[in-house]
């Protein structure tokens, strides 16, 4: 049986800017591909190139952090449980962020980070580690508010304003302030301009 093919935007290392692991150095696994094509996404997650989870191994020893984020696009429309679990048996740290959109076995996932979109089922929001909520002037925030149930116990909620800026970070600051259990989540890696 051949060794299954994933399809990758890109593989790198860097440092971990947003959320309950920032400043972590990690070695970041982008799958290509996501169904959802949100108008608001800023990630290019086109294919431009395959590997099979043994050559992407491979590439991610190449570096001396054990911690590998793999992200997307949206990781969970591939083979997401086989690259966790082989990345984990050879002592990686496995941390997934997601749309929660599809249903997967976390068995390996040592950290699940969830951001709902256009829809997410409620299975992968009990299972989060963390439910990342993009925040912007035009957010319904009523919308967002029925997700803060989630948070408490293991899960904590985070807040992100789009695109960093002020207006936004205003207004999770405020969010934050209404509700301490959130906590606010800038992507300092813009900030601090790495990749």
């Amino acid at each position: 049986m051949p060794a299954p093919s994933y399809k990758l935007n890109e593989i790198f290392y860097s440092i971990q800017g947003e959320g309950a692991h920032t400043g972590t150095a990690a070695v970041f696994v982008r799958l290509a591909g996501c169904s959802m094509e949100c108008p608001f996404c800023d990630t290019d997650y086109s294919v431009k190139f395959e590997k099979s989870d043994a050559e992407i191994l491979d590439e991610v020893k190449k570096y001396p952090a054990k911690t590998v984020v793999i992200t997307g696009g949206e990781p969970s429309e591939q083979d997401l449980p086989g690259l966790a679990w082989l990345l984990n048996e050879n002592g990686y740290g496995v941390h997934v962020e997601t749309n929660g959109a599809i249903i997967f076995d976390r068995g390996s996932v040592a950290h699940l980070a969830v951001s709902p979109k256009v829809y997410v089922d409620e299975r992968m929001l009990k299972a989060a580690d963390a439910v990342k909520l993009l925040v912007g002037a035009e957010t319904d925030l009523e919308d967002i508010k029925k997700y803060f149930k989630y948070g408490g116990g293991k899960t904590q909620i985070f807040l992100q304003p789009l695109n960093n800026t002020q207006e936004n970070v205003d207004l999770c600051v405020k969010l934050v302030k209404e509700n301490p259990s959130l906590k606010l989540s800038l992507q300092t890696h813009k900030f601090a301009k790495i990749k």
